[in-house]
């Protein structure tokens, strides 16, 4: 008997196998715990092992790599149509070892621990911004309760705290509490010019990210998260398909030949999406006659911004997944 495929459905505790030999035959079904993993498949002949890309995925394509065998791994919506009936780990596990059997199948290339360790930092900086917020509106939110009011801006938050300070309308208690909550954002701010300066580092040693940093609206954090989340962009056969992945382009809902583009599909990696629409948001802001490509500048006469942002997006995912592919510098279109 050769196992020439499995699919393996991970979790947390139990792990799910199905294996078919050469005549496509339901060989193996067994179901492991999470310590006997590594030591099933290091006694088991060299094989592709198949598994849906979600959490701690890549650790153990990792660790199956390093055992012999042909690790890949697949979306979870691909698999998803392989499904037969029902919800359980073994009809999961033989959805995945019928799902990489397909020769149109797309695969999730594994990533290093060195770039996961590097996206981390993102994740934590996107953690840290986002808790700076919460903490800025409960200072203006609380402030409001005693008629002390600020302009927006993260920046103005300092000026919005000295007021509260001196205020003598504000109880001492209320004071007391809002102190609390100003060294909190201090030290959230500490936590981000660390993580900032480290990603920078990263940054200045990457060629990736210093190409992709040229692209007007991408900037810094923008090349590093296109560097580190798109390790192989070669996976993609044009730029259309990059831009669909990122989840930039539209919905598509047509039928007896008849073309009916929607909104946007939002299938993809929303950080990405994100930083390019913000980006591009950016770039429109300072679109002027005789310094913004022709298009855009008819686009932006015709349409509102928003819609300019996301077809500017679009382009610029695509002018992304160019330069990964080639390998060239951006160069700035000729202005008339």
């Amino acid at each position: 008997m050769t196992i020439i495929r499995i699919g393996l459905d991970t979790s947390k505790h139990v792990f799910q196998l199905h294996g078919v030999d050469e005549t496509e035959q339901p060989v193996l079904r067994r179901q492991l715990q999470r310590s006997e993993i590594a030591k099933f498949f290091a006694k088991l002949a060299p094989t592709r092992i198949g598994l849906e890309a979600c959490g701690a995925s890549h650790h153990w394509a990792r660790v199956l790599r390093g055992l012999g065998h042909e690790v890949m791994l697949i979306p979870p919506q691909y698999i998803k149509a392989y499904v037969k009936r029902g919800k359980n780990d073994a009809i999961d596990a033989e959805a995945i070892c019928e799902a990489m059997s397909r020769p149109t199948m797309r695969f999730v290339p594994v990533k290093t621990a060195e770039q996961q360790a590097a996206l981390t930092m993102l994740g934590v900086r996107d953690l840290l911004v986002k808790q700076r917020t919460m903490l800025i509106n409960a200072v203006r939110g609380h402030a409001a309760e005693f008629g002390v009011t600020a302009v927006k801006g993260p920046q103005q938050v300092l000026e919005l705290l000295r007021r509260l300070a001196s205020g003598e309308g504000v109880p001492a208690l209320a004071r007391e509490m809002l102190a609390m909550l100003a060294g909190q954002i201090e030290a959230v701010n500490a936590k981000l010019k660390a993580i900032e300066a480290r990603l920078m580092a990263w940054h200045r040693q990457d060629q990736t990210s210093q190409c992709l940093a040229t692209i007007p609206g991408i900037g810094p954090i923008g090349g590093v998260s296109f560097a580190l989340k798109v390790p192989d962009a070669k996976v993609f056969r044009s730029g259309r398909h990059f831009a669909a992945w990122v989840g930039i382009t539209p919905r598509e809902d047509s039928t007896a030949g008849k073309h009916r583009p929607g909104r946007i599909s939002r299938a993809g990696d929303e950080d990405l999406r994100r930083l390019l629409v913000l980006g591009a948001t950016a770039v429109i802001q300072q679109a002027k006659a005789g310094r913004a490509a022709p298009w855009l500048l008819e686009l932006l006469a015709r349409k509102p911004k928003k819609l300019a942002a996301v077809a500017l997006a679009n382009k610029m995912a695509r002018i992304i997944w160019a330069m990964m592919v080639s390998g060239e510098t951006y160069r700035r279109p000729t202005v008339a």
